[in-house]
């Protein structure tokens, strides 16, 4: 039996997956399988030229479905997650290795963008508190990158040589263990169509009392973000918010969630005021729909009865 079974996930990828499946052809005591999410371009006919087991869904099932689609189709004791868009420099021992100590559920590696530096800030980080959340989702990040918040949310103090113990590895390159996957019912479907699942698995990783590793011996150049392209805008911005919201309801305290969902309303007005001059009114129903998605997710949060800031549960 393989040791590892490597799982890429592809939409509209065909730009990329060539040289992804080229990296990992010659790997011994690997399987592949390539579970595709309803692509329209050439995607599927070039890993099926390739000779690599494909699983054509029909239908764009998302990321999560699709990375448990492939974890169900194979067979080793390890997975490793890899995006149509990255490329592997090197083998996987190093990273097979981090499981040598049975509490190790996940570890991630070295990215590198077109630069060849670093992919700093991306490929390991801290998981998302609420403050962060709120940075992120205003823009104070991008405005004060030095931030103490940021500094930590994206382990700008670590050395990115220096293998280290983190709490996200990057999804583009991340190695799980099948029966911790198995443990914590696979990724979570509901994330759809993309964002934030990663950042749940490793969350809940974390909570079932698994370690995670960063471990930069094993490397992969990660074009990054291929796929978005071809997402029209108003859609992205509901895909991306609702996954966010999705993952701050399930994570955080009902007075940190609340906080969330007015800061994401918050953020959305700002951002249409900004794009207005230049996109017009369609940015109004575009963010529009943003607000009323926070808005949905606060009375949902009502609902199902949880505290509300002044407010008491009865």
């Amino acid at each position: 039996m393989a040791r590892v079974s490597i799982v890429v996930v592809t939409h509209q990828s065909a730009e990329f997956i060539g040289s992804c499946v080229d990296s990992i052809s010659s790997f011994d005591d690997v399987e592949v399988v390539v579970v595709d999410n309803a692509s329209n371009d050439t995607t599927c006919g070039k890993v099926t030229a390739q000779g690599v087991r494909l699983i054509a869904n029909p239908h764009n099932a998302g990321f999560a479905a699709a990375v448990n689609q492939g974890v169900r189709a194979t067979s080793a004791p390890l997975i490793l997650l890899l995006n149509p868009d990255a490329r592997l420099d090197t083998g996987l021992e190093s990273l097979v290795e981090c499981f040598d100590d049975p509490k190790t559920g996940g570890a991630g590696g070295l990215l590198t963008g077109s630069d060849a530096l670093p992919q700093t800030g991306f490929m390991a980080r801290s998981l998302p508190t609420p403050t962060a959340m709120v940075y992120e989702i205003l823009g104070i990040n991008r405005l004060w990158s030095g931030n103490s918040v940021n500094w930590h949310y994206r382990c700008l103090a670590n050395d990115p040589m220096v293998p280290a113990f983190i709490d996200q590895p990057a999804g583009a390159f991340f190695m799980f263990r099948r029966t911790a996957w198995q443990q914590l019912g696979g990724f979570d479907e509901g994330f759809w169509p993309i964002w934030f699942e990663d950042v749940d698995f490793c969350a809940r990783l974390r909570s079932a009392g698994f370690l995670v590793r960063y471990q930069p011996a094993a490397r992969a150049f990660h074009q990054g973000g291929h796929s978005l392209g071809n997402i029209p805008v108003e859609l992205k911005e509901k895909y991306w918010y609702g996954s966010l919201l999705r993952y701050a309801a399930k994570h955080y305290q009902p007075v940190a969630f609340a906080m969330v969902c007015l800061s994401v309303a918050v953020g959305a007005v700002g951002r249409a005021v900004r794009s207005f001059p230049g996109s017009g009114l369609r940015v109004f129903k575009v963010y529009g729909s943003v607000v009323r998605l926070s808005f949905a997710h606060l009375r949902a949060a009502r609902l199902a009865g949880d505290r509300l800031p002044g407010r008491r549960n009865t």
